[in-house]
């Protein structure tokens, strides 16, 4: 049985909705397990990507997750360009970024689906999370050494707080505060897919994601659901 009670609801800023999410979580995960038990997994992976080439991810998938992001003055071009095209390019050059079991987990599957996706130790970020595009001004530290990116018209999660919706994470890079961490033991993630992505294909992601969670990150509970819960005035 669960711990948590997961939800995924959606602003109203975001009718009609540009994205088909998957919400994934993983209870009881064990830090300590190396990160080198994906190493077969990712092998295989990064064989097929060397043999597809930059078509692995054919260009109708990265130019529709592109179409996606693109929202008011937000282009998702250059260093704002998905997540998912950074690690095709890192796959291509042999420079794949390995962090810990569940980060490779969101990295393998987004690589592998061509969909970005963000995970989040479930402490930090709670289990109720809301998508919404980035009013102006807003803005979050990604990385260890300060850097922040500028959110506005970008896809969001928000973490509820007592100050409100939060943003966390979205399709490009997630904020160093929710980030996965040595003492993490639950996690949630998101997969963003098109909204014109066949719903059954994300099912089949989101299953991948949540079976490597816990096959390969020694999940106790796992599980999955996609699209929105509800959607809600932020």
């Amino acid at each position: 049985m669960s711990k948590h009670e997961y939800r995924l609801e959606s602003d109203l800023s975001l009718t009609p909705a540009p994205v088909l999410p998957a919400l994934i979580w993983a209870e009881d995960i064990d830090m300590s397990i190396p990160a080198e038990t994906l190493d077969g997994v990712l092998g295989e992976l990064l064989d097929r990507v060397q043999d597809g080439g930059e078509e692995f991810v054919p260009a109708e998938m990265r130019q529709r997750v592109r179409k996606m992001l693109r929202h008011g003055k937000y282009k998702p071009s250059g260093r704002s360009k998905p997540a998912s095209e950074f690690l095709l390019r890192a796959a291509l050059a042999g420079t794949f970024p390995r962090v810990n079991g569940p980060v490779d987990v969101n990295n393998i599957v987004s690589l592998e689906s061509g969909l970005p996706g963000s995970i989040f130790d479930t402490e930090m970020a709670g289990s109720y999370l809301l998508l919404r595009h980035g009013a102006p001004d807003e803005s979050y530290v990604f990385n260890p050494s300060g850097q922040s990116i500028d959110l506005q018209d970008l896809l969001l999660v928000c973490r509820s707080t007592e100050e409100g919706w939060v943003p966390c994470g979205n399709p490009v890079k997630d904020s160093m505060a929710t980030k996965t961490r040595v003492e993490t033991r639950d996690v949630i993630a998101v997969l963003y897919a098109p909204s014109d992505e066949l719903p059954d294909s994300v099912e089949r992601w989101a299953g991948r994601f949540a079976t490597l969670l816990q096959e390969h990150c020694g999940a106790v509970h796992v599980g999955y659901r996609v699209g929105f819960d509800t959607t809600t005035a932020a």
